[in-house]
């Protein structure tokens, strides 16, 4: 009767776990396997020499740094589980840092990730126990986790620790140093920082990335994917049929732009773009397309709701998937992610601004702790608009005083809310650029402790900071010395480009190609002078003018812009325009040739230069 009870209990058990390989068990690729769980130790209020806030890569980066530079280190997180955007947020396509040649800019720890999980798409669980090894490994490190920010604790302008929430009980954690690896710089923010809030730096407060939800599939037929997406591109590249910009290998792919623009939401406030997929190993893929408007990064009740509305969409998003996208005819939504992919909010105000022209003109810092490459990628602010790729730069350096904040004493700010100008963001702000920052984080902390220094003070001492770079280069980072200048910079018009692109008007693509020596067209015209009249806080009519205008429209609807501006009138003729405009020294002695024939049409360079010169004398005269 045993023998017949043990029996039947061993084939129930055999029944179920046969079940559960039958359904894939989706469950193992949504949590660590039990035994790597992370216990809580029990509460003891200490003193630590780093504490961190945030296990985000950037966070989990600057930990384990301070850690293994002998720094007794607490990191504290919201989730239970580590990773933050990578694994939480299901990113698994890694936006990398690589020069034109090939070369990956952030090494160091980065490339411990990279290595560990073999590339720029990963498995999501394999990246969650990486980052949980590496942390429990470290035995001067503390892990926190399920740890909501509260407040800072000051003393003064002088952060000395964290508050924070844990299953509803506030604890205070005391250190020497605080990084803020928060996505948001929520430690900063309230300890007094000053910031800027998404483009709010260009005048458009009101401007931000759309976010993403990145929707998990099954079913998909990756031979078909694979073959599609690069004939297609065999197709554009040599027989110049279509676009290049798509393909596969055996673990990401890229394209279906038209398919995934065709897509009418039934929520206006969404857009469908073109795919970037990765493969799991479980062999469904992960797919980041699907931008989201409205929602505030700021409130977890409006990135909660962005969310279910997402989660509603995926009931008209995937039938559509499986009718018009070859090789997902019988794919399924698997699964969701529990964070979505916010692009910008906070931009923290530091000792020093990493700016567009830095990113674009290749500029190299005598204080530089990490290396950035990614293009300027900004994407789409509304479902009307669409996003577009300001510049690519070959590198770029961040200096260490990007990281010191203004106003507050012994605090870092590594990752997207660092101290960069809301377009240089659209740069910097990739996950590998932040781990390059938060190891340089975990060092500065080090070295400030060993020689009682102040971060700010640092950030204007050579020896300090020739120490801080001798050590990140022992520890593996790329921090080359290098000039690069690319041919757009010894363009004449060149000073007017910088203008209009600082001001997030002029864009070159990933080719650095602004089309300086084309004619202008009415488009191209109708966005300068308008966006210029707004940026400089002028209340305009919309103007416009015919195709191909004539330096005669241009250079009129431009001296009565400005003229209405000052309460004034002109006759309608081209000389007392012309002559308007030399005055007010927009029409310039090098400009003034360019426009001596009413009749000729002007290229881009021309008007480029012309629309700076307006943008600078608004801005000192009215």
């Amino acid at each position: 009767m045993i023998n017949k009870k043990r029996t039947i209990a061993l084939v129930i058990l055999v029944c179920f776990t046969l079940s559960c390989l039958a359904t894939g068990c989706q469950a193992e690729r949504k949590q660590i396997a039990e035994e790597k769980i992370w216990k809580n130790p029990v509460y003891v209020p200490e003193q630590y020499d780093v504490i961190v806030m945030g296990t985000e890569p950037e966070g989990i980066a600057a930990a384990v740094s301070a850690a293994r530079n002998g720094m007794k280190t607490l990191l504290l997180g919201e989730d239970k589980a580590l990773g933050g955007l990578m694994t939480i947020g299901e990113l698994n396509f890694i936006d990398m840092c690589e020069s034109r040649d090939g070369t990956v800019l952030t090494q160091g720890f980065f490339q411990e990730f990279y290595d560990a999980v073999g590339g720029s798409a990963f498995d999501i669980v394999e990246a969650r126990n990486f980052f949980l090894d590496v942390v429990t490994a470290e035995p001067l490190l503390t892990l926190r986790t399920e740890n909501d920010f509260v407040e800072p604790i000051m003393d003064g302008n002088t952060i000395v620790g964290i508050v924070a929430d844990e299953h509803g009980v506030e604890r205070s954690y005391y250190g020497a140093r605080i990084i803020d690896a928060t996505v948001d710089a929520d430690v900063a923010a309230s300890s007094g920082v000053p910031y800027t809030y998404a483009g709010e730096d260009i005048g458009e407060k009101d401007r931000q990335m759309g976010v993403t939800l990145v929707f998990e599939l099954s079913g998909v037929n990756w031979n078909k994917v694979w073959r599609h997406l690069n004939w297609q591109r065999f197709k554009a590249e040599v027989f110049k049929q279509g676009s290049a910009d798509m393909g596969a290998t055996d673990k990401t792919a890229w394209g279906y732009t038209a398919e995934g623009y065709a897509y009418e939401p039934q929520d206006d406030m969404m857009r469908l773009r073109g795919f970037n997929i990765a493969r799991q190993n479980n062999g469904n893929v992960l797919i980041n397309a699907l931008i989201i408007f409205g929602v505030d990064p700021l409130s977890e009740a409006s990135k909660a709701e962005g969310i279910a509305r997402a989660e509603r969409e995926m009931e008209y998003l995937i039938p559509y998937i499986r009718d018009n996208f070859k090789g997902f005819e019988k794919a399924e939504l698997a699964d969701t992610a529990e964070q979505l992919y916010v692009r910008e909010s906070r931009h923290i105000i530091g000792e020093y601004q990493l700016t567009i022209d830095d990113v674009l003109e290749n500029r190299d810092q005598w204080d530089k702790i990490a290396v950035g490459a990614y293009p300027v990628d900004v994407q789409p602010t509304a479902a009307q608009t669409y996003g577009t790729v300001i510049g690519s730069p070959d590198k770029y350096a961040v200096p260490f005083r990007s990281l010191v904040p203004l106003q507050v004493e012994n605090l870092l700010v590594v990752g997207r809310s660092a101290s960069y100008t809301s377009l240089a963001a659209g740069s910097a702000r990739v996950i590998p650029l932040g781990m390059a920052e938060g190891e340089a984080a975990g060092v500065a902390c080090a070295y400030s402790m060993e020689y009682a220094i102040g971060f700010r003070d640092m950030t204007m001492d050579k020896t300090a900071i020739s120490s801080m770079q001798k050590t990140l280069k022992a520890q593996g980072a790329y921090l080359p010395d290098f000039t690069v200048t690319d041919d757009i910079m010894l363009h004449w018009a060149y000073p007017g480009v910088k203008v209009l692109r600082s001001l997030g008007i002029l864009d070159g693509g990933y080719s650095n190609d602004y089309k300086l020596d084309e004619p202008i067209s009415r488009w191209r015209y109708q966005n300068m002078v308008n966006n210029v009249l707004k940026k400089s806080g002028i209340e305009e009519d919309y103007i416009e003018v015919n195709d191909n205008p004539p330096n005669r429209q241009i250079i009129g609807t431009t001296a009565r812009a400005i003229a209405k501006t000052e309460g004034m009138k002109y006759a309608n003729d081209y000389q007392v325009y012309v002559a308007a405009l030399e005055e007010r020294g927009i029409l310039t002695e090098e400009l003034k040739p360019y426009f001596a024939d009413g009749e000729k049409n002007p290229n881009v360079a021309e008007v480029v230069q012309l629309m700076a010169n307006v943008y600078e004398y608004l801005m000192q005269n009215v």
